[in-house]
């Protein structure tokens, strides 16, 4: 029985990045001898079992069979005598097809050193087409390593892949875009689907866009840069990607939102009676976190310091109506919208803000 640190924890090492997770591979064992030496079993399809003591994942060396469509359709097949080259040969990309032994010497025996060096990221074998969800993953990859390109081989073969990919589960999908978003550079993730049309998913995101958006701006959190495709598009149109993809309401509402209000509310010579109207439509005097996220990342599209509106929401939330006794709800509700309409009128010229930052 030996281990071997596998993946992305020894890619990661040789960029000399911090990797959040250390995977394992084990060859030679069974699952028996596993659960002798006090690992516990956590995979239904894969054999895959925690470090009695790290709780760290240790997999059986493991080879795949196609058996039908989609990213779930496979057999998996392990035993003592599968070799670590045919676990390797599995997987993605040759930069996350290394191991390190026991000792910590590098196995790679598919290139991968080699790619790394010359910043490219390219498939294994020509396996890597029986899943589809690798459209998606090599997209990300390119939004998490800054510099990387796709080899044109593995483009090709990735359009070749473009009728399987309806085929996906919309949370896998939506899960690598966000994993691109919060990536240190994710116009890269739009301008590798933009060479093939959307995959499917996004065929209605203007790509282009979306690269040049993100290529220019710098969001705080993928949340913001998520609800932020909503600047791109009508609220129709984002709001049909996001339901395809599943996306969480919140996000949803929050990129529906951005397209229809989001200029509105940061464009500087916006009405007072607009601006008013479009915060009140975002929710931004009732509490919850809609109406945080609108204004983020609309500013952060535009380019502008959100702070200057930021105050002025808080002070429309505290303002009052004096002397409301005997006002029914709508009069009360007329009498709070003049009061805030004028405190807009006063305050416009500040809520706009300028040019963020760098």
């Amino acid at each position: 029985m030996k281990t071997y640190l596998v993946g992305g924890a020894v890619r990661d090492a040789l960029l000399q990045r911090p990797s959040a997770d250390r995977d394992w591979v084990v060859v030679g064992a069974t699952p028996a001898e596993m659960r002798r030496r006090g690992f516990t079993a956590v995979g239904r399809d894969f054999p895959v079992f925690l470090h009695p003591k790290t709780r760290e994942h240790y997999a059986l060396a493991r080879t795949e069979r196609k058996t039908g469509r989609g990213h779930a359709g496979f057999h998996c097949d392990s035993g003592p005598t599968t070799t670590l080259a045919e676990d390797l040969a599995r997987r993605d990309l040759t930069i996350n097809a290394m191991a390190r032994d026991e000792a910590g010497t590098l196995v790679d025996p598919y290139g991968g050193q080699a790619d790394l060096a010359a910043r490219r990221l390219r498939h294994v074998s020509p396996a890597f087409a029986e899943d589809p969800l690798r459209v998606f993953r090599v997209a990300r990859f390119a939004a998490a390593l800054p510099g990387f390109r796709v080899c044109d081989e593995t483009l090709a073969l990735m359009r070749r892949m473009a009728p399987e990919l309806p085929t996906l589960a919309a949370e896998r999908v939506w899960q690598e875009l966000a994993r691109a978003v919060a990536a240190p550079c994710p116009a890269r993730f739009f301008e590798v689907l933009q060479a093939l049309d959307g995959g499917h998913w996004l065929a209605d995101v203007d790509l282009g866009a979306a690269a040049a958006l993100f290529g220019r701006r710098v969001f705080p959190d993928a949340q913001t840069g998520l609800a932020g495709l909503g600047w791109l598009h009508s609220a129709s149109t984002i709001g049909r990607v996001f339901s395809r993809l599943r996306a969480p309401n919140l996000l949803r509402q929050a990129a529906r939102a951005v397209a229809d209000h989001g200029r509105t509310i940061v464009t500087a010579d916006a009405s007072p009676t607009d601006l008013l109207d479009a915060l009140q439509r975002i929710g931004a005097f009732r509490p919850g976190a809609l109406a945080r996220l609108v204004l983020a990342s609309a500013a952060a599209c535009a380019g502008v310091d959100s702070a200057p509106l930021r105050a002025l929401i808080e002070a429309l939330r505290q303002e009052r109506v004096p002397d409301a006794a005997g006002l029914d709800g709508p009069a009360y509700g007329r009498a709070l919208r003049a009061r805030r309409l004028v405190r807009v009128e006063e305050s416009l010229p500040l809520a706009a803000g300028g040019e963020a930052d760098a």
